[in-house]
């Protein structure tokens, strides 16, 4: 059965049975002795309105979807007005910000309306409302609290897009614009200006970071204990398999399956971590994804993909691209890097439950390489899939990428080109003897050299020789390629033309684009072919598309 939001069945099992701070005022300040601080968003001043919702994750959390259309729900969810049962609170964590111990950082600008508990076959605790831009906490630093469209639009989209691409990730219920102008700039370089207020909800089941359990480590000993508190929680309801006590929530199954009991919950904890984490590195590496700001406070303990800022995917193959402006010398976070910065991470994880005694150094040791281990064996699966082979050639596998990377191939459109390809036969004639789909992935579209097309014509002959062995049907391969190749995915461009339009009150470019990203892997022939389509040349460079910054 569905419900009103007034009547979601609350569990509320973070704030029961985690320390609160006992100071409620939301006053920027060091939280001691606490994992979260009770708070209540600062309503806005304008008139909030609903711009766009997901009735799939309406009903995931048993909320009838009608009811997000009603002019209450924006006020609840701008908070504008309270929503009965909810127990609001702002997380306090830490957390390495590229590479450099940051100290407290917690939920700035981010607000936890409590948890929903449903029951059935995505039962569990989902926690709702993760809402981004309802005012300042504890942990707002130097900022106002608030969010705008533009960011907030790109984060809703990323969410739904992400899932409906089969990544573990956190969700989105509603993007809700607040009526308010909010002071930005964007790019930090004085050129500020006023844009539109907007709120979106996150629901996920947990937002635990890997910063949670940094944060009282780097405090001393009169803090350590709240890692292993922390870390009871997680274990109790989302990993009750480490204490043989269950299987978890069906969102954390979904993430992949658990790593074998053990006698050592914490322990077991760690591996679970880094195995979660590997293999969501590997999805990304795989899509072309870059997340672009992959510090420990980002880093989720379920291993979702959590904090959609300055991330972006692949366009033309450049392994040392990255989206954030911020991270535009160093590229700690570029596409190459992310497997490296992903490493780091968990074993910053590590080095917290090491130093609150919750597990040995030669233990931790060994569960630390469980994160390269199942990265790479995912990423080989994944990868392998993607070229329709039943096993990972590597070979061909690296030169695929070395000739993408000189010849400017678009990412997503080469690899689901590829699934077009028979095996054993001749490549169809097009542009200088390649197939059409392929050679207008490559160059930008431009024609290749004949010394380059040659190479990718030899380059064909050796794919299609190699997936003769393998014996599989060449329909039942390329049906098989493309569900592990997307036709479709939010390319940076295609949220500018969004947010455009939405800032002018037009939501039609974003429900179009969120229609067409429901189904990614479909061909969807129907569909506007701008939508499958690299940037056209009047958008590339343009802010937003090219480089984004973590300005909200």
């Amino acid at each position: 059965p569905r419900c009103a939001p007034q009547s979601l069945p609350w569990a509320h099992t973070f704030v029961n049975e985690l320390p609160a701070d006992p100071n409620t005022t939301n006053v920027v300040r060091q939280v001691k002795g606490a994992l979260f601080t009770p708070v209540q968003p600062t309503p806005p001043d304008g008139v909030p309105y609903t711009i766009t919702y997901s009735a799939k994750v309406a009903r995931l959390l048993g909320l009838d979807p009608t009811e997000c259309e009603r002019p209450e729900f924006a006020l609840v969810m701008s908070g504008a007005a309270p929503l009965p049962g909810a127990r609001p609170f702002a997380a306090c964590y830490g957390g390495h910000q590229f590479g450099q111990w940051a100290g407290q950082l917690g939920d700035g600008r981010a607000i936890t309306l409590g948890e929903v508990r449903r029951a059935g076959a995505c039962g569990g605790v989902w926690k709702l409302g993760k809402r981004k831009g309802k005012g300042p906490t504890h942990g707002v630093r130097r900022a106002d609290g608030r969010a705008v469209l533009r960011s907030s639009l790109r984060e809703f989209v990323a969410s739904e897009a992400m899932a409906a691409l089969g990544v573990p990730t956190t969700r989105a219920l509603s993007l809700v614009g607040t009526g308010d102008k909010v002071l930005r700039d964007m790019f930090y370089n004085g050129n500020a200006k006023m844009e539109q207020g907007a709120v979106v909800c996150r629901v996920a089941p947990s937002f635990v970071r890997f910063g949670t359990f940094q944060l009282p480590v780097s405090r001393g000993a009169g803090e350590v204990g709240l890692v292993k508190m922390a870390a009871d929680w997680v274990i109790k309801h989302h990993m009750p398999h480490l204490a043989g006590e269950g299987e978890g929530t069906c969102v954390f199954r979904a993430a992949g399956p658990p790593v074998n009991k053990s006698p050592e919950p914490y322990l077991g904890l760690l591996r679970e971590a880094c195995a979660r984490t590997g293999r969501l590195v590997a999805q990304w590496q795989a899509l072309g994804f870059v997340h672009g700001v992959l510090n420990t406070d980002n880093m989720s303990i379920l291993g979702l993909t959590i904090d959609y800022g300055p991330y972006g995917f692949l366009d033309v193959f450049d392994p040392d691209w990255t989206p954030n402006l911020t991270d535009a010398s160093g590229r700690r976070y570029s596409y190459r890097n992310q497997p490296e910065a992903g490493q780091f991470n968990v074993v910053m994880l590590g080095n917290a439950l090491l130093a609150a005694d919750l597990l040995g150094r030669e233990a931790a040791t060994e569960a630390l390489v469980g994160y390269s281990e199942v990265l790479s064996t995912t990423y080989n699966q994944l990868m392998a899939a993607k070229l329709g082979l039943k096993e990972y050639d590597r070979t061909l596998a690296q030169e695929l990428m070395k000739m993408m990377y000189t010849d400017d191939a678009d990412f997503t459109n080469t690899f689901r080109a590829l699934s077009s390809e028979e095996g054993g036969g001749a490549a169809a004639e097009g542009p200088q003897q390649l197939p059409g789909r392929l050679a207008a992935a490559l160059n930008r579209g431009q024609p290749l050299s004949e010394e380059r097309a040659a190479a990718w014509r030899q380059w064909l002959q050796a794919y299609q020789a190699r997936c003769v062995p393998d014996g599989t049907p060449d329909a039942e391969r390329q049906a098989a390629q493309r569900l592990a190749c997307p036709k479709f995915i939010p390319r940076q461009h295609l949220l500018q033309w969004a947010i455009e339009a939405a800032e002018q009150g037009d939501y039609s470019e974003l429900e179009a684009l969120m229609e067409v990203l429901e189904r990614p892997y479909d061909e969807q022939p129907e569909a506007p072919a701008k939508y499958s389509a690299p940037p056209p040349p009047d958008m590339e460079g343009r802010p937003g598309v090219c480089m984004l910054s973590c300005s909200s």
